[in-house]
């Protein structure tokens, strides 16, 4: 092994750097001694392969490291017996001709030559680019020594030179040693060190490594452009190691996974990583989770937020919520159609083990309450009316004429109170629900699908559980009397809307029953329209999406008018029932949540020149008041024209419903009432706010579908609209007819309220909720 041409102090920092390494069993090759870039081009160094040699160059570093060192020590000795460091500080003042180091802004260091002063402390400098402009003192970061009347047109050569000798792996040499005579170093003394020399160009490259070094020293003190630095304890230097290796191993990680991600993006729709996939390995589960999080604004702490934005920013892409979503979107995790607003509520959508069991042996053990005190009316034509898609039928239907021509109804309501009890597992995750959750793609039902669908629901031509509400009626339409009763039923029908339209349509006399069911239902409407209510009925949309997970799923678009007679039979009768519960609760004194609404200032014929539907409808609810609720006594409810309303008719569905049931089933007993007027109130209170939580997201999904629907029409395509109402100028409110949405466009001259038009579909994109409609 030969060494010539080379400082002697600068050797013996490289040899030594060689020897710890063979030491610790590395396989050695001259990029060890140089790095990156080689700051010792005249030195020859041969190694061999043979043990015994590889031990005689180990011997000959042992045998010259001591004198090294010996000189090292000296060098630093000398290099501190100068002036004090404080005196040379002191002294750094900016001249013209200075080469200088300054900050242009957060991310970039330039050199520059002084020019002249500009003002009283300012500075004007040229740059490496050839810039000249005006700079502060404190953007200065340091000033090259010894070097007067430099030439700005020799920056570039300069800055190229010193990075031949940059490289970081020297500076734990010279951090040992230092370290060992714990003296404080300024730049010009590392270069010394390092190189054997201060002059110019070392100096600066010696400060490059100081600057932007992190492991090995840090500043001492520091005052105008230059610093004095001293060497880092060795616990600190091996804790920063470690944590620069655990980091390093999570860039590579990091790296993987957004290699994973690219990789994914780029495959067709049929090969991209199913979302399960994502989900197996816990590093790529929390990443992908963390995109999530971001997508939806829903990060649980400032870490996962910024690891999604080194993501995205990894990705190409800007940090954004957006990006975010059509990056999950791209890659697979989110179908094209994902319901954000569904992720970001957080709402519980899924049964726990506990319920699931629990519900298999409620299935197969459960006792009714009121077995002994139930009525047989399973002889009775009864006729349970529903949506197509309906899961839960929670309510039927029968009717008689009377020997004196009078009407008698039945409203049969489903009995889940008979076997459900209060504050039992199936009660606490049904009040923590609130509420079915249904949308176009999904339904999430209050209680698990097998308890809801098979014992809870009313079963055609099976012996069904129920409470049934009897009323004759008055010929206008007042109640005459009424009962409430736990009974036993047999429907005998499942009609779709549809389906009982075209019964009455048909008037068959076999069907009588339907067709009085539907006289009785128009005795009530007249009835009530006569106590003040407000027709609020208009035409809406009920939109059902198969294969939802597709890119392109199947929309099936219902547009139903509420005053067809088959709807208006349905709504009516359940009304009915309402207004009977909150009359019984109140001659026996029960607590229940008795719902009203004050009944406006404005006058309901003011309207009256209105057309019937989405028009006057729509501005009817325009005056409406805010509900209010009493869990005392029956409050009026004065849009609907009724002196008291109890939801009762979906216990399956709604859990105010239940309560309602829980208690009359109580008093009907003769047991002790359930809750209490404070307690309703308590639990009311907090479901109220989920069930208008669900609501919203309810419509803003149909909403969504229907825009949906409306980007996938032909070019052209005409749709009928009516003007609901002006919002100014030529700018109106249209209801497309045929879809069941509104929104906003211009129309021409002329144009007056009720006026139906043609409109085309400029835009329609879901995701942005944009809709433009042109008048044609």
């Amino acid at each position: 092994m030969t060494i010539s041409g080379c400082s002697f102090v600068r050797s013996a920092f490289c040899f030594n750097h060689v020897r710890r390494y063979i030491r610790r069993g590395g396989n050695y090759s001259p990029k060890l001694i140089y790095g990156r870039n080689s700051f010792m081009p005249t030195c020859c160094v041969r190694f061999f392969s043979v043990p015994t040699q590889i031990d005689s160059v180990i011997q000959e570093l042992d045998l010259t490291l001591s004198e090294k060192k010996v000189r090292a020590g000296s060098r630093l000795g000398f290099l501190n017996n100068k002036e004090p460091i404080q005196n040379q500080l002191e002294k750094q003042t900016l001249e013209k001709g200075l080469l200088l180091e300054f900050r242009k802004d957060a991310e970039r260091l330039l050199l520059a030559v002084a020019q002249k002063p500009d003002g009283k402390k300012n500075w004007m400098v040229c740059d490496q680019n050839g810039v000249v402009c005006s700079i502060k003192p404190q953007q200065v970061t340091y000033i090259v020594p010894g070097i007067f009347d430099f030439d700005h047109t020799l920056i570039a050569d300069f800055y190229l030179k010193t990075q031949q000798l940059l490289d970081p792996d020297i500076l734990e040499c010279a951090w040992e040693e230092i370290l060992k005579s714990k003296k404080a170093v300024t730049a010009a003394d590392l270069a010394k060190i390092l190189y054997g020399s201060d002059e110019s160009f070392r100096s600066y490259c010696a400060h490059l490594l100081l600057s932007k070094d992190e492991i090995y020293f840090t500043v001492a003190e520091g005052k105008g452009s230059y610093c004095l630095y001293e060497a880092r304890p060795l616990v600190q230097v091996e804790q920063i190691r470690m944590r620069k290796r655990v980091k390093e191993a999570y860039e590579k990680e990091l790296d993987k996974f957004v290699k994973l991600l690219m990789f994914a993006k780029a495959s067709d729709h049929c090969s991209k990583p199913h979302k399960s996939s994502w989900l197996l390995e816990d590093k790529i589960h929390g990443r992908i989770k963390a995109l999530e999080n971001y997508a939806i604004d829903y990060c649980k702490n400032a870490e996962e937020k910024k690891l999604a934005g080194k993501i995205l920013r990894a990705m190409g892409l800007s940090r954004t919520s957006t990006a975010a979503v059509n990056l999950l979107i791209d890659v697979g995790y989110f179908p094209v159609h994902v319901n954000l607003d569904l992720l970001k509520l957080n709402l519980h959508t899924v049964f726990s083990d506990e319920i699931l069991l629990a519900s298999e042996d409620l299935l197969s053990n459960s006792y009714d309450l009121d077995e002994l005190n139930r009525k047989d009316l399973s002889f009775m034509k009864v006729y349970a009316i529903d949506v197509d898609e309906a899961d839960e039928l929670d309510d039927a239907l029968s009717a008689m004429r009377l020997h004196d021509g009078r009407i008698k109804v039945w409203i049969h309501i489903a009995d889940p109170a008979c076997f459900i009890q209060p504050e039992t597992i199936f009660d606490r995750e049904a009040r923590r629900r609130g509420t079915s959750i249904f949308l176009p793609t999904v339904t999430y039902p209050m209680f698990p699908d097998k308890l809801a669908m098979e014992k809870m629901s009313l079963q055609q031509g099976e012996l069904c559980n129920a409470v049934s509400v009897s009323v004759t009626l008055e010929p206008d339409g007042s109640i005459s009397d009424y009962a409430i009763e736990n009974s036993v039923i047999r429907p005998t029908y499942m009609l779709t809307y549809e389906n009982a339209a075209d019964l009455l349509l048909l008037n068959l006399e076999e069907e009588s029953e339907l067709n009085i069911l539907s006289e009785a239902a128009s005795l009530r409407l007249q009835w009530r329209l006569q106590q003040g209510a407000l027709d609020t009925t208009t035409i809406a949309p009920r939109i059902k999406v198969s294969n939802p997970n597709d890119p392109e799923p199947g929309i099936n678009l219902y547009v139903e008018n509420q005053t067809s007679p088959a709807m208006r039979l349905v709504t009516e009768m359940m009304l009915l029932c309402g207004e009977v519960v909150a009359t019984f609760g109140l001659c026996n004194s029960i607590p229940l949540p008795y719902r009203g609404q004050p009944q406006s200032n404005i006058p309901a014929s003011m309207f009256a020149h209105l057309p019937e539907g989405p028009v006057r409808s729509a501005a009817s609810v325009k005056i409406l008041r805010a509900a209010e609720i009493d869990f005392r006594k029956p409050i009026r409810h004065g849009v609907l024209g009724l002196p008291g309303y109890v939801q009762f008719s979906s216990p399956i569905r709604r859990y105010p419903d239940l309560l309602a049931h829980y208690q009359v089933k109580a008093f009907l007993r003769g047991e002790s009432l359930p809750f209490s007027s404070s307690q309703l109130e308590g639990i009311t209170s907090f479901i109220n706010v989920h069930t208008r939580t669900v609501r919203k997201l309810s419509n803003i999904n149909t909403r969504y579908w229907l825009l949906e629907f409306l980007r996938r029409q032909p070019k052209g395509k005409k749709f009928r609209a009516v003007i609901i109402r002006f919002i100014k100028d030529r700018v109106v409110e249209l209801f497309l007819v045929e879809v069941g949405i509104q929104d906003s466009a211009s129309v021409s001259l002329g144009k007056q309220v009720g006026d139906e038009i043609q409109v085309e579909i400029e835009e329609a994109h879901p995701r942005d909720d944009v809709l433009t409609l042109k008048e044609v």
